[in-house]
C-alpha cells in the first residue's frame, strides 16, 4: 500500500510515498479503499510542525477522504462492503486504504461527484459549526467572511446564502472575487485595494455586519472587531496569518502578538459575541457529531448545495497540492486523486 508518511517537518518537498503495510482490521473498524483525498490547511500546518491536534511521527497526514468500504471489522453490522462513504479524522487519509473506527465514517451524496465527496465534510461542517451553532445565525443578519475564496470560505457563504443573509466576503485577487460573486456574495471586497472596514460602513450607512467568520488572526480579527454591531457574532476558525518558525525567535513574538485576543469590558458594552471552533473534539462525541451531519445534510440537500472544487491533482503530485495551497494563489477545495 502506497501512503504520504511524514517523517520530519518542513516544506512541501518533505512529502515522500512510502509503500506501508495494510493495518488490520479490528473490531467495530472498516477498512475503506480511498478514491479522493480532501486536503486542508491544518495539514498545511501539521506538515510544518505547528499543528497541536498532530500525533507523534511518523505518522500519515490527511483529516478527510473518499472511497469505498472494502473490509469490516468484528461487529460492524451496519454497513456493507462496497458502500460509498466519506472518511474523517485528525490524520490518516494520505493513503491508498485507510482503517478507521465506524464514527469517522459518514454517508456519501449520491448526487456529488468522487471529488465533490472529499471536498465536503471538513470544510462544510467547520462553517456549518460556526455559522450556525456559535453565531446563531439568522437570516436577517448581515454576514462577514474572512478568506471567502478558501474552502471553508466558499461554503460559509453557500450556507449563509441559502439562509437569505447579505453576504460580504473577502479575497485577493479579482478572479477570486469573481468566484465569490457568482456563489451569491453580495459585497465582494478586495481587501489588496480596498480596506474591508470603510467598505463595510460605506455598504451599511455606517454600522456594520452582526456575523463575522474569521480564518486570519492578526490585524485582519482586530479590524473584524471594528465592524461587529452589537449584539453581533464572531466566531474565530483558523489563524491562517500565524507564520511560526521555531528556530527565529523573532516570530514567537509575532506569533503571539497575531493571536485573537478580546478585551470583555469592550465587549460588554456591545453586548458582543467571540468564540471559536475546532472539529477535532467532534469526533469524541459521536452523537453530537452525527447530529450536526444530519442537519448540515438535510440542509444541503434542500437548497442543492456542492461544495466548489478548485483544483484537482495526482496522488503523486501532493507536494504540489501542498505547494498551491500554502500559496494562497488557490480557489474553492484542493483534491487529489488516487
Amino acid at each position: 500500500m502506497k501512503a504520504y508518511v511524514l517523517n520530519k517537518v518542513g516544506g512541501a518537498d518533505v512529502l515522500k510515498i512510502s509503500d506501508v503495510g495494510s493495518a488490520p482490521v479490528g473490531p467495530n473498524k472498516v477498512r475503506v479503499q480511498v478514491q479522493t483525498i480532501g486536503l486542508n490547511y491544518a495539514e498545511i500546518q501539521s506538515r510544518k510542525g505547528l499543528y497541536g491536534w498532530a500525533p507523534k511521527r511518523p505518522y500519515i497526514p490527511g483529516m478527510e477522504a473518499y472511497g469505498k468500504i472494502e473490509t469490516l471489522g468484528e461487529g460492524v453490522s451496519q454497513l456493507q462492503v462496497g458502500t460509498p462513504v466519506i472518511v474523517v479524522g485528525q490524520f490518516g487519509c494520505y493513503t491508498e486504504e485507510v482503517v478507521v473506527p465506524v464514527s469517522q465514517i459518514l454517508p456519501a451524496f449520491e448526487n456529488f461527484s468522487p471529488a465533490e465527496n472529499a471536498a465536503f465534510a471538513v470544510q462544510f461542517m467547520t462553517a456549518w459549526v460556526a455559522l450556525f451553532e456559535v453565531c446563531r445565525i439568522r437570516e436577517t443578519d448581515r454576514v462577514l467572511i474572512q478568506a471567502a475564496a478558501g474552502g471553508v470560505g466558499t461554503a460559509a457563504v453557500l450556507l449563509a446564502k441559502a439562509l437569505g443573509c447579505e453576504v460580504f466576503g473577502t479575497a485577493s485577487k479579482d478572479a477570486k472575487l469573481d468566484l465569490i460573486r457568482q456563489l451569491g456574495a453580495d459585497h465582494p471586497i478586495n481587501y489588496q485595494t480596498h480596506d474591508f472596514v470603510e467598505f463595510i460602513r460605506e455598504k451599511t450607512g455606517g454600522q456594520g455586519v452582526d456575523v463575522i467568520l474569521e480564518v486570519v488572526g492578526g490585524e485582519v480579527f482586530r479590524k473584524s472587531m471594528e465592524v461587529l454591531n452589537p449584539f453581533g457574532r464572531l466566531a474565530v476558525i483558523g489563524f491562517a496569518s500565524l507564520n511560526l518558525n521555531k528556530l527565529n525567535p523573532f516570530s514567537w513574538w509575532k506569533t503571539w502578538q497575531d493571536i485573537p485576543r478580546v478585551k470583555i469590558d469592550a465587549m460588554a458594552t456591545a453586548s458582543q459575541v467571540v468564540g471559536a471552533s475546532h472539529l477535532g473534539y467532534l469526533l469524541k462525541d459521536t452523537e453530537r457529531m452525527m447530529r450536526i451531519w444530519g442537519d448540515l445534510s438535510s440542509y444541503t440537500l434542500q437548497h442543492g448545495l456542492k461544495p466548489i472544487v478548485g483544483h484537482e491533482f495526482k496522488f503523486e503530485e501532493m507536494a504540489e497540492a501542498h505547494r498551491l495551497m500554502e500559496s494562497r494563489n488557490s480557489q474553492g477545495k484542493i483534491v487529489v486523486h488516487i
